[in-house]
């Protein structure tokens, strides 16, 4: 029996260099050109086709992108406030857990200090907040009222406390009346049938039920989503690999497939669709092509906007083996390839877990403790920008590739702003909607027209 793995965020703690890739802002003519990387100054022309448009998210001030605080973020970090409130984004913060303290120690008795400490930095900055609606207090999961043992964060609450768990859902809505949408649970923490090797998705779906109509008595206007499950995947063959979502990337968990079907049909509503997952594979701890594994992404977003008409948001997204031994400029690009893909197939939201690390060790952090913004924040800040719900997106020609071929650039592009990513280690050449671009190993560019 090999149950399936969730989200990287409890165990992610990556010790890499930071190494910056520099933005660096030039005039070409008639065009601003924005980079993370190095390069000329070409003047590209956005001729391209029309291919749709950036999804929309659930009413209201969605804004596509963003991040998820966790246990060290801008409330103890205040120097990182300023470049935070540089662009608007989604952000997200757990009720118990990932910097937040027990809510409700006791029955009926609150203690809102630490959340209400992360919800007025989120304010602080301009931010889009997101609340998702885990863990529960031990008192709802079988232990003693007035202690909190971190050990047993992701346990489910307990089918006798779901009641008291939707409540003190109303209340967190009742006392953070700014937030509109609310994820409910985390990757399907304590909903694990062993003796069936599959999702309980009776159980969360139980209790999502209850959560949403305990919502919608407070505001009928909030935005809930769920199942929020971990979309796992696999690169060779396994007896869980879904014969329906598959590709050169792989097969998806049919497991996680079906826990989103069966909540699908039993769900008493729902504003959208969150899940999670990584690009890489339950079977390798590394991809032969990461850029090519990005493709998950996009198949299973087309699979859930297939499967009901409503906005699929990625609640947390992940594209690096732990121990890579990738250079900044590596991740980074993937980063924003994986982006690029999400935008593609049309979903509607996608939110960077805020990866944890020592000073001047940490890659894929968002800010420096000095406060600095690093190009994974400039990446979620520049589409939040350029790509927000509702951008029209064209498909900029692609010609005369020297150094390689077509597939090796990662394009996006709307009649305001092109970002091409050079997903090899080598130097090219290219011609992009009528400029001409050379690009160094891993390059990310954004052009505006």
């Amino acid at each position: 029996m090999v149950s399936p793995r969730r989200g990287r965020h409890g165990r992610r703690s990556p010790a890499w260099m930071i190494a910056l890739v520099a933005a660096l802002l030039g005039v070409a003519v008639s065009s601003a050109v924005l980079y993370f990387g190095r390069g000329s100054d070409p003047s590209a022309v956005l001729d391209g086709e029309p291919v749709g448009r950036i999804a929309a998210g659930p009413p209201g001030d969605w804004t596509a992108w963003g991040f998820t605080h966790t246990q060290n973020s801008l409330d103890a970090e205040p120097a990182a406030v300023p470049a935070v409130r540089a662009q608007p984004m989604l952000q997200a913060q757990h009720v118990m857990g990932f910097g937040a303290n027990n809510p409700q120690p006791d029955p009926g008795r609150y203690d809102w200090s630490s959340l209400d400490r992360r919800m007025k930095a989120i304010r602080d900055t301009g931010g889009v907040p997101v609340v998702t609606l885990c863990c529960a207090p031990d008192w709802m999961k079988g232990g003693p009222a007035g202690a909190t043992d971190w050990a047993h964060l992701e346990d489910a609450p307990l089918p006798e406390f779901h009641d008291a768990f939707a409540e003190q859902a109303a209340a967190v809505a009742r006392r953070y009346p700014d937030v509109r949408y609310f994820f409910v649970w985390n990757e399907f923490k304590g909903f694990f049938n062993r003796g069936q090797n599959r999702w309980d998705y009776e159980g969360y779906t139980r209790l999502y039920n209850k959560v949403y109509a305990a919502l919608k008595e407070v505001n009928p206007g909030l935005q809930v989503g769920g199942p929020y499950i971990p979309l796992n995947s696999y690169a060779d063959a396994h007896s869980e690999s879904s014969d329906e979502v598959k590709g050169p990337w792989g097969a998806a968990d049919r497991r996680g497939l079906e826990a989103v079907e069966y909540w699908l049909e039993h769900k008493d509503g729902a504003d959208f669709i969150v899940v999670d997952g990584s690009s890489l594979p339950e079977d390798r701890t590394s991809h032969g092509d990461e850029f090519a594994a990005n493709a998950k992404f996009g198949a299973l977003t087309r699979w859930l906007r297939a499967k009901e008409d409503l906005p699929v948001v990625w609640a947390e997204w992940y594209v690096e083996p732990e121990n890579s031994g990738w250079s900044a400029e590596r991740l980074h690009a993937v980063q924003a390839a994986a982006m690029i893909e999400f935008a593609r197939s049309g979903a509607a939201g996608a939110l960077y877990w805020s990866p944890q690390g020592s000073p001047g060790t940490c890659t894929g952090c968002l800010w420096s403790r000095e406060g600095r913004a690093l190009p994974s924040l400039e990446l979620q800040q520049n589409f939040a920008r350029w790509f927000p719900p509702g951008t029209e997106l064209v498909r900029p020609p692609v010609s005369d590739v020297s150094g390689g071929s077509a597939k090796d650039l990662k394009v996006l592009a709307s009649p305001e702003q092109l970002l091409v990513v050079n997903a090899t280690n080598r130097s090219l050449t290219a011609t992009v909607g009528g400029g001409r671009l050379s690009l160094q190993p891993y390059e990310i560019t954004w052009i505006a027209s």
